[in-house]
């Protein structure tokens, strides 16, 4: 494991990898290995990288399957991203089949600094219509923020995109929503568009990281995506090893606060709770 180890400057820019793995199912040696590829090639050029959502696995809803593939949150799919991260000085992100100390499994998200604190994070919102809810446990605290080189940082999963109240930046307490996704090309245009409404209404950046490849579920084109505080994409393409899909962006807390300061949106909200 060889890593450049030089970046960055605390409250400057941040430069976000979105990683779109092609997912061999059941198999985290091959995927750990395809995800360490990709990581090491943007040490030194990334703050972030992002993987998609049970990256290490596929989206399992084999409830036998899945608690084979379940781990704890010191497994080795958390020590592989600690060991990586603090290498190659970056934060990583993604979602694994999590077992929990009373036998649930949960799809847990993580984000893991190079200190090796790692945060996490259980889906809410479990896509009941796949049977999701059969499997998993849906976790019922709110979604986090990280403190991270000067920014807010919040993370959620997949399906928790279509629920804006779920998602909704109080007192503007994120800079940047990480969305970790397993989302077929027969909902693109929703994926799409609902990365973009998240990003207007909570006035922060988004990055929505997605699989490629196929799976029992359908296929899956490249459509990560990152969006800053307008609605506009700023992502670019980068070539990785291995034609690993990446894409990545640099974005400004400079000109986030800016913006929210000419134009106050989340200041004339209405206030509400959450059951």
């Amino acid at each position: 494991m060889t890593c450049n180890n030089t970046r960055p400057h605390l409250n400057g820019p941040l430069t976000v990898a979105a990683i779109g793995l092609d997912i061999a199912t059941s198999d985290k040696k091959a995927n750990l290995k395809a995800a360490s590829t990709a990581i090491e090639a943007i040490a030194g050029h990334a703050d972030i990288a992002v993987l998609p959502e049970m990256f290490s696995t596929g989206y399992i809803l084999q409830a036998d399957t899945a608690r084979n593939l379940a781990e704890p949150s010191d497994g080795p799919t958390i020590e592989w991203a600690a060991k990586l991260a603090s290498a190659c000085n970056l934060a990583i992100a993604g979602s694994f089949i999590a077992l929990d100390h009373d036998g649930r499994l949960f799809n847990r998200a993580f984000l893991t600094e190079p200190s090796g604190e790692t945060t996490y994070y259980d889906k809410h919102h479990l896509f009941s219509t796949g049977g999701e809810d059969k499997v998993y446990t849906s976790g019922h605290k709110a979604i986090p923020t990280i403190r991270f080189r000067g920014w807010n940082i919040a993370l959620a999963i997949c399906y928790d995109l279509r629920f804006p109240i779920w998602l909704r930046n109080s007192h503007n307490g994120y800079d940047l929503l990480i969305i970790v996704a397993n989302w077929p090309d027969s909902r693109a245009y929703a994926w799409k568009h609902l990365l973009i409404a998240r990003a207007i209404e909570n006035q922060a950046y988004v990055v929505g990281c997605n699989r490629t490849g196929s799976d029992d579920f359908g296929n899956y084109s490249g459509t990560s995506a990152i969006i800053d505080p307008k609605g506009q994409t700023i992502g670019t393409e980068a070539h990785l090893p291995d034609g690993i899909q990446c894409v990545m962006g640099r974005i400004s807390h400079s000109s986030l606060y800016e913006f929210r300061e000419k134009f106050p949106v989340l200041l004339h909200g209405d206030r509400f709770t959450i059951d």
